[in-house]
């Protein structure tokens, strides 16, 4: 199932034309035998990205601990089909992205050990296009 909002204010927006502005802040959370998949560069993530990778890991943990996402596509990507003329206005709804700073925890994993939790959140990053860390907190 993809992840999008139940509510926005508009319907439809503009389209993000930057890359969100970088941070070299990381966020520490105080929680014992806890991963987080961090992002290490600044871009956007579509909600079939975070949904595979979502997968992945749980996948690879069999369904063990506790898996919190902490990113929500939020930004609504509009197109137009291939074929269609110039006018007739915005295009439909396609997909939804979220703006991820560069510091920004995307995945925090509670409950398993360094063993398993480690492989299943790298084997989640392989499906993200961005550069990403994985922090034991």
């Amino acid at each position: 199932m993809l992840i999008l909002p139940k509510k926005t204010k508009y319907r439809k927006y503009f389209k993000p034309r930057q890359i969100p502005q970088r941070s070299t802040k990381i966020n520490r959370l105080g929680e014992s035998n806890c991963f987080a998949l961090i992002a290490i560069t600044s871009g956007h993530l579509n909600g079939k990205q975070i949904e595979a990778a979502r997968q992945n890991i749980r996948r690879k943990v069999k369904r063990e601990g506790k898996l919190e996402i902490q990113v929500l596509p939020d930004i609504a990507i509009s197109r137009k089909p291939s074929a269609a003329r110039m006018g007739k206005g915005k295009g439909k709804v396609d997909h939804w992205v979220a703006a991820l700073s560069a510091g920004q925890p995307i995945f925090l994993l509670y409950g398993v050990n360094a063993e398993l939790g480690i492989p299943a959140l790298q084997s989640g990053a392989n499906k993200l296009p961005l550069k990403l860390k994985i922090f034991q907190l």
